[in-house]
């Protein structure tokens, strides 16, 4: 973590280390229902109406309880759109950032 600069808390002088990390094994949950076929399957559809890959991911978090589609399928959701030859034209962050210019 050299160059990286950390700032100081806020009612003392150190510099705080803590923070919230993904952890270093990406393993499938045990309590997940949907498994990569089905996983795939809805990634899909939610890329047809039309959802980006960031928002494909929170959808399956938040509405269908699959943590990481990563451990749950072994591949990422652009991946996945890749492959099924839906992936975007233009990357997602450099629409977001067109979409900012339009919107100034």
């Amino acid at each position: 973590m050299r160059g990286k600069k950390k700032m100081a808390r806020m009612h003392s002088r150190r510099k705080g280390k803590a923070g919230s990390n993904k952890p270093a094994k990406v393993v499938k949950k045990s309590w997940t229902i949907y498994d990569a076929n089905e996983t795939e399957i809805l990634v899909a559809k939610l890329a047809k109406e039309g959802n980006s890959a960031s928002a494909i991911g929170m959808i399956l978090r938040d509405s269908y309880g699959i943590p990481s589609v990563k451990a749950s399928c072994g591949e990422s959701v652009s991946a996945i759109l890749a492959k099924k030859k839906m992936l975007p034209k233009l990357p997602e962050d450099l629409t977001g950032l067109l979409r900012r210019v339009v919107e100034i």
